[in-house]
């Protein structure tokens, strides 16, 4: 009996050749065992670009990486880019421009989400690895370019998930993989945004789907990569709910910018930029070039992105999770339970009355972006095995820098590409486009009212990785 094997059932049945492939460090190829500099450039000049994938990449590895090139719309930005991560390299509006005049090796892409895809494209095509910021893109069509580009290129893409790197998430990681609980067979994962910096995703280009593809993918990606990672098997199947029902038109409020809005005395969501400095620097005094407003009304009305999310995923390996995202909580943190067939596995972070601490709200998010503290603090993590006491494994790390994932995520990357990682954190274009691909689902089953297939969306078919 003749069996056709079409192209999606190939890439399903090759799962794993595809997944080794895909995550490949492409760094290793040159520069570190040639003994030269790796040629970057910058599309993207916003304060993530200039800072964790700019003036952080220029401070710690002067002898690895050089940057031959920034590229923005907004000429404003680029100087002060210049500037702040003190570099002298040519500056570019138009990106083909700039990578066909200084032919670099790495693209790194930190522009507003929706135009991810298109840099990469253009990177991958014009011979250059990129590493882009994390969502990898913000819908299905875009992903799928993207998988197809880099099929057709000798390049490679890195998603640079720095989550997954924290010791805290690697200690869970260890666990799962030991058998700690037995098989996994659902999870209870939960994260709370504060009125702090979860309202300043509505402030910003963030605010609207088009832009940043909902919270569901520009900040879930996050949440669902870990998942995906912790349980080494791809979702399958999403059903979720969700509403905007505290920013956008539902506020008492209503004005064009904090800095001339008349309810500054009234308003609590009030954030008074004149005080940030940077943000001075990098927006407001580029604002005439591009016309984007960094401290936005959060209860304009063309918002229309959810504030209150949840999902139930179904995993290829039949592993159920049960997901929410809040962006209106009194503090910032996150809690997940993995129930096995052996006992159960409790972690939280932050959440303030777990272990009586307090720290400012606003505070807590500046400390966590910052590449500066390297203070260890140490919380539990809860091993209950079925018919037995729980044990308490206690995590060190810092609390800057995302948990200390970040400094680990750049010496993976540009220290040692090569090197096999023992809890296989290097993150691919695969691992990128699962973790929207789920949000995207999300957004979808709202829409519908339906659960949504994963393998509707593109041409990758789930797979269970530990097999």
């Amino acid at each position: 009996m003749e069996t056709k094997l079409n192209r999606r059932a190939f890439l399903g049945t090759t799962g794993a050749f595809v997944a080794g492939s895909l995550m490949a460090s492409p760094l290793s190829n040159y520069a570190l065992s040639k003994g030269k500099k790796i040629k970057a450039v910058l599309v993207g000049t916003g304060v993530r670009g200039t800072s964790f994938w700019g003036r952080t990449l220029v401070k710690d590895f002067p002898n690895i990486l050089e940057f031959v090139g920034l590229c923005d719309i907004n000429p404003g930005r680029l100087e002060y880019a210049q500037q702040y991560m003190e570099v002298n390299c040519p500056v570019f509006t138009d990106f083909e421009a700039m990578v066909n005049q200084v032919k670099p090796d790495l693209v790194i892409v930190t522009t507003k989400d929706s135009t991810h895809h298109e840099y990469i494209i253009k990177g991958l095509d014009m011979g250059c690895d990129v590493l882009t910021e994390k969502p990898l893109t913000t819908d299905e069509d875009k992903c799928q370019a993207i998988l197809d580009a880099e099929r057709r290129s000798k390049n490679k893409v890195i998603v640079g998930f720095n989550y997954r790197w924290g010791p805290y998430p690697t200690k869970i990681k260890e666990l799962l993989t030991s058998g700690a609980i037995g098989k996994i067979t659902s999870v209870d994962f939960h994260w709370y945004l504060n009125t702090y910096h979860g309202a300043s995703y509505f402030r910003r280009w963030h605010g609207l789907r088009q832009s940043g593809g909902t919270l569901w993918v520009h900040k879930a990606t996050h949440h669902f990569d870990l998942l995906n990672w912790w349980l080494d098997s791809d979702p399958e199947e999403v059903f979720a709910y969700g509403d905007l029902e505290h920013y956008g038109s539902n506020g008492p409020f209503r004005g064009e910018k904090c800095r001339t809005c008349d309810h500054k005395s009234e308003c609590k969501f009030f954030w008074d930029i004149t005080k940030d400095k940077r943000s001075m620097e990098l927006y407001v005094n580029n604002e005439h070039h591009d016309g984007y407003i960094r401290d936005s009304c959060l209860f304009r009305p063309e918002i229309n992105i959810y504030d209150k999310m949840s999902a139930q995923i179904k995993y290829r390996d039949n592993t159920y999770v049960n997901y929410s995202l809040t962006t209106y909580s009194p503090y910032e943190g996150w809690k997940i339970a993995f129930n096995g067939t052996e006992g159960r596995i409790d972690a939280w972070l932050d959440i303030p009355f777990m272990n009586s601490a307090y720290i400012s709200q606003s505070d807590m998010h500046a400390l966590e972006m910052s590449q500066e503290d390297e203070k260890l603090h140490s919380e539990p993590v809860i091993v209950h095995k079925l018919w037995n006491s729980y044990e308490v494994k206690n995590v060190q790390f810092p609390k800057g820098g995302h948990g200390g994932g970040d400094k680990l995520l750049h010496d993976q990357i540009f220290k040692t590409p090569g090197k096999k990682d023992p809890f296989d954190r290097p993150a691919g274009v695969r691992d990128g486009a699962m973790s929207i691909l789920i949000g995207v689902a999300a957004r979808k089953s709202i829409e519908s009212g339906h659960p949504v297939r994963i393998s509707e969306l593109t041409d990758l078919e789930p797979r269970i990785r530990r097999l």
